[in-house]
């Protein structure tokens, strides 16, 4: 069943079409892995899944309840409702600097009445566990490499129990010999049947971990399928282009 339907979505800035009639469906438990050329559209199409970016025209529905149909958004209220299902992890970790790892991960369940301090606390322990980093609950940011900052802000979006996490480029920032650790995260919450939808440039994972690769150039959908068979037998020769300079 999917657990996401888009439906001919198109976003422009003034004259420039940044999403071109996109549709597609991800299943509960899917791993998807969005690749393509930068500027193709793909962190637009991630941001508007979680209403950080208002579409043009389409729909968008997450569980069954849609945040946007044929256009027109769904109540404040109720788009509110609809975004606490999915969690987002970015590029650049997007950490409160004066804020330490345990109160990073505690802010927002907080805010939102999400249990007691007790209870919340609890959760902050075990994800930064899940994480490896259960020593560092009380460092601030700027004491923590690249890798650590993105474990932790991986753990920040666990905290709210969504069913998608969504990620944009999570290791692009980082040192290469970082991304592992990151990568690792990722796989073992694949391992755990978590729905994802992972915007990234790390091929090996893509083809290893995701079930399901969108291949996406100039704001549409070129092609989707199975990660092997369409990064060893792509149909288009856009795809077959891109990844020949890809996997070089």
């Amino acid at each position: 069943m999917a657990i996401i339907e888009v439906t001919n979505l198109k976003k422009s800035y003034d004259k420039l079409d940044v999403l071109k009639q996109f549709t597609f469906d991800v299943n509960k438990n899917d791993v998807v892995a969005v690749i393509g050329p930068s500027g193709s559209g793909k962190s637009t199409m991630l941001r508007s899944l979680i209403y950080l970016e208002e579409i043009n025209e389409g729909s968008i529905c997450i569980s069954g309840d849609y945040l946007v149909r044929d256009g027109i958004y769904s109540k404040p209220q109720e788009i509110k409702q609809i975004t606490s299902k999915m969690g987002m992890v970015f590029q650049h970790f997007n950490l409160f600097p004066h804020l330490t790892v345990k109160e990073n991960l505690e802010i927002a369940p907080r805010m939102a009445k999400k249990g007691t301090n007790a209870e919340i606390h609890k959760q902050s322990r075990e994800l930064l566990e899940k994480v490896g980093l259960s020593d560092r609950e009380t460092a601030y940011p700027e004491n923590l490499s690249g890798g650590q900052k993105q474990r932790v802000a991986i753990a920040r979006a666990l905290m709210m129990n969504p069913e998608i996490l969504l990620f944009d480029e999570p290791t692009s920032a980082l040192d290469p010999e970082l991304t592992g650790e990151v990568l690792q995260v990722m796989k073992d919450l694949a391992e755990e049947q978590m729905t994802m939808i992972v915007v990234t440039h790390e091929m090996g994972f893509a083809k290893e971990v995701a079930n399901r690769a969108i291949f996406m150039d100039n704001g549409e959908i070129i092609e989707s399928g199975n990660p092997t068979e369409l990064f060893t037998n792509p149909q288009f020769e856009r795809t077959k282009v891109f990844l020949n300079r890809s996997l070089k």
